[in-house]
């Protein structure tokens, strides 16, 4: 192995405030496992461009509605908000709103079917249960609610904070789920009575459904059942509609315009999860930006003979030890170990990094480092988006 190949690859910095004073990017898709910090990535990034001249909506999908918390808002909700605070000296402006799954399915049927047909759909208790938590609903609608940003064009950008899903991958095979699911073989055995009649309903049931409906009638009520088909049946005409916004959402996803940002932190896990992601943004051709890396340690540098040198975890434990031996300076022991902790913590996460980075070349990186204390304000968003472009 030659001296180069020993080396640690050296990742290219993501240039962030690049990304977002470029009036080309319109959306940034902040993407990756739970509790990387995305949200709070999503609201620094918001805040920074507003704060550099642009006309920014973040769009989150964050039930603990840490969001609204730290941009001094009492509540978020599906009508985008004025955040106060945000200096606008540069032309700029913040919004921030919060994904209502329910509302956001109420209004496509409001604005897609007749008042009589959506008041019929909007009382039926399937669609209700639906619409309030049927698997896969929140990652739809996210895409929906997108999709009716980009199409209102009333800002310059917009940050979206992806669902926490199972998997990061969700938020991008809702369409896909969803087509499977309206063209499933349950689908059309409701939707197929409504149009063949009470009398071939019967037909079909006796020949082939029976023992399925029937079981299901037994698990579900038939009550339930009724109900799902009258949901269906009314919603129909909608199905369409439906698959022609997903695809035209994808394809916006995958415009030149749109950006993504893999957020991963220094942990196995999470970094596992960002190079599944890279890789399927490529395999899907969606426009990755970088990878941001939060919660990063640095071990600080120590002051040898006057000048800034680097003290390793092994000479920082052999120095504790020899002040405990001595039975002097407790405090400088007990500092000198922390420091060798910390050196420990810092090489693990950088081979974590360097492990990616030899997978993914290309993939620009920043780090963020781990703040002292929680984000909770606009001063500690404003102190994210700084390290965001160190």
């Amino acid at each position: 192995m030659t001296e180069r190949q020993r080396r640690s690859p050296r990742p290219t910095t993501l240039d962030v405030d690049a990304l977002l004073t470029d009036r080309a990017t319109r959306i940034v898709v902040c993407c990756g496992s739970g509790g990387v910090g995305k949200t709070t990535t999503a609201a620094a990034l918001g805040l920074r461009a507003a704060e550099l001249g642009r006309s920014t909506v973040v769009l989150t999908i964050d039930p603990a509605r840490r969001l609204a918390q730290s941009m001094g808002l009492a509540e978020l909700d599906n009508i985008p908000r004025r955040v106060p605070g945000v200096d606008t000296s540069n032309g700029g402006d913040l919004e921030a709103m919060m994904l209502d799954m329910k509302r956001t399915f109420d209004e496509i049927v409001e604005a897609h079917t007749d008042p009589r047909r959506a008041g019929q759909i909007l009382a039926n208790p399937f669609y209700q249960s639906l619409s309030a938590g049927f698997a896969g609903t929140q990652e739809y609608m996210a895409m929906e609610k997108l999709g009716q940003l980009r199409a209102a064009d009333e800002w310059d950008l917009i940050v979206v904070d992806t669902p926490p899903s199972r998997s990061a991958l969700d938020f991008l095979d809702a369409p896909e789920r969803l087509g499977r699911f309206l063209d499933g073989r349950f689908i059309r055995l409701l939707v197929g009575p409504a149009r063949s009649g009470g009398r071939a309903y019967v037909r079909m049931l006796t020949a082939g459904f029976g023992l399925v409906t029937g079981a299901l009638t037994k698990v579900l009520g038939t009550q339930l059942l009724k109900d799902a088909q009258t949901f269906v049946t009314a919603l129909d005409t909608m199905f369409g509609g439906f698959r022609e916004r997903a695809d035209a959402t994808y394809q916006l996803l995958q415009a030149s315009g749109t950006a993504f940002l893999v957020v991963a932190a220094p942990e196995p896990d999470a970094l596992r999860e960002a190079s599944y992601f890279v890789e399927r943004l490529a395999r899907d051709r969606m426009p990755l930006a970088g990878l941001v890396l939060n919660r990063v340690h640095r071990a600080a540098a120590a002051t040898v003979s006057g000048s800034r040198a680097r003290l390793g975890a092994e000479r920082s434990i052999a120095a504790a030890e020899t002040l405990e031996e001595l039975g002097s300076g407790p405090l400088a022991a007990a500092v000198l170990r922390l420091h060798a902790d910390r050196v420990v913590l810092e090489t693990r996460e950088r081979r974590l990094r360097d492990g990616f980075t030899a997978a993914h070349p290309r993939v620009p990186i920043v780090e963020v480092p781990a703040m002292p204390n929680d984000v909770h304000d606009l001063v500690g968003l404003r102190s994210v988006g700084t390290a965001l472009t160190p």
